[in-house]
């Protein structure tokens, strides 16, 4: 069986956590930032768990994981 191939936009969006979390960036931080206020964008940085019900997809298209760390 050959190897399966790791989806590579998905490698670059979301990572694994020291604890095997998915875990991925907030939205919204990326562009447009002069007319946010600067406790909304501070509220934007740093990573978050993947949702539950998205956990399953993302997982799929990592097969591997460990190497995301």
């Amino acid at each position: 069986m050959p190897k399966m191939k790791t989806h590579r936009a998905s490698a670059k969006r979301f990572s694994v956590s020291g604890s095997g979390k998915l875990m991925r960036r907030k939205a919204g931080k990326k562009h447009l930032l002069v007319g946010k206020a600067s406790n909304r964008k501070h509220r934007l940085e740093g990573s978050k768990e993947v949702d539950v019900t998205d956990q399953r997809r993302v997982s799929h298209a990592l097969p591997y994981p460990k190497y995301l760390r």
